[in-house]
């Protein structure tokens, strides 16, 4: 097991910090951006951990978060989809190497083709691939992320569709949900 505050760990705990606050954004921009800065420390991460899958796959997915911030084309979504399984293809050597390409892949998937609630479900599906990536790496730091993603994940999404559901009800409804009087 790797020491808690090896170079390695302390590379994961600054993407930890940064995911965390990715997925508490409501704004989709913002959490674009915090999610393409958490990618490059996590791939530094993986490559102190020597699973360079994972890197590879994160590399791809910081350039893909950055990019995605510009458009939203289905052409590029595809061009970083077939880089991840490029990636995946040349640098994965077992089953558990293809958990992170996976979860690269739906993130891509999410973050240039959907918005709001339905890329947040994606998001979290692409997180329960690295979770399973990084309990069989045994990165400490990675589960603490995924873990602290996840459950950022959730609220933002329970969130989201609280005050979706508010802005649909009648005033009279609304109302009473906020607990106030009309």
């Amino acid at each position: 097991m790797i020491h808690p505050f090896s170079t390695a760990q302390c590379v994961g705990y600054v993407a930890f910090a940064l995911g965390a606050a990715a997925f508490l954004q409501k704004n989709d921009r913002r959490l674009k951006f915090l999610n393409g800065s958490q990618c490059i420390f996590y791939a530094a991460h993986f490559a102190l951990l020597g699973n360079y899958p994972a890197m590879g796959s994160l590399i791809v997915s910081a350039t893909r978060s950055f990019l995605s911030l510009k458009t939203r084309s289905r052409w590029v979504a595809v061009l970083f989809l077939a880089m991840n399984l490029a990636v995946g293809w040349v640098l994965v050597h077992s089953r558990a190497g293809w958990l992170p390409i996976a979860g690269g892949c739906l993130a891509t998937i999410a973050l240039f083709l959907m918005r709001g609630v339905p890329m947040r479900l994606v998001l979290l599906a692409s997180t329960f691939c690295w979770m399973a990536n990084n309990i069989l790496s045994g990165s400490i730091g990675g589960v603490m992320l995924e873990t602290i993603i996840a459950i950022a994940n959730v609220s933002t999404i329970i969130r989201m569709t609280r005050a979706r559901a508010t802005l649909r009800q009648p005033p009279r409804q609304a109302a009473a949900a906020a607990g106030t009087k009309r």
